[in-house]
């Protein structure tokens, strides 16, 4: 299976992202040792989590009949990021998405310079809504996410 999901890996890293681009982060509890497990802090910045860039394809759609809007997800990248987040995240938009892109975000600190390398960037606050719809498909990745990696590594 590891050589599988590697050799999927290499192939979704030659596309990039297009269009309307959702970006986000997710934090992921990594396996520590049952020793070290007193000694860490918790929280963001804990060594118990590992941080994840989520990007998500989203295409909107409009029902011609209602006028019902709604999005559609194309294709997801995630890319597990080290200590030096501002650094590695422009690393990662510029290595994955297309300049011509328009990418939603939250508003971290980390994503100011974005906007650099895509046609535009529009940040907003955190918050249901926001998560609800302008954020909508990097969540549900997440949780997905989250949720098949606890169904496989019970503790």
């Amino acid at each position: 299976m590891q050589r599988i999901r590697g050799a999927m890996g290499k192939r979704d890293a030659l596309y990039g992202l297009k269009g309307e681009i959702e970006f986000d982060e997710g934090y992921f509890e990594v396996a520590t040792k049952e020793k070290d497990k007193k000694k860490l802090k918790r929280g963001r910045g804990s060594q118990k989590q590992s941080n994840v860039a989520v990007m998500a394809e989203s295409t909107p759609l409009e029902d011609p009949d209602t006028g019902e809007k709604s999005s559609q997800c194309r294709y997801f990248k995630m890319k597990v990021l080290s200590s030096h987040r501002s650094e590695e995240i422009d690393e990662t938009v510029e290595m994955n998405f297309d300049e011509a892109s328009i990418v939603f975000s939250d508003k971290s600190t980390s994503y100011v310079n974005i906007s650099d390398y895509v046609e535009m960037h529009i940040m907003e606050k955190s918050g249901k809504e926001t998560t609800a719809t302008t954020l909508k498909w990097v969540h549900i990745a997440i949780a997905n996410a989250k949720r098949t990696l606890l169904g496989i590594y019970i503790r």
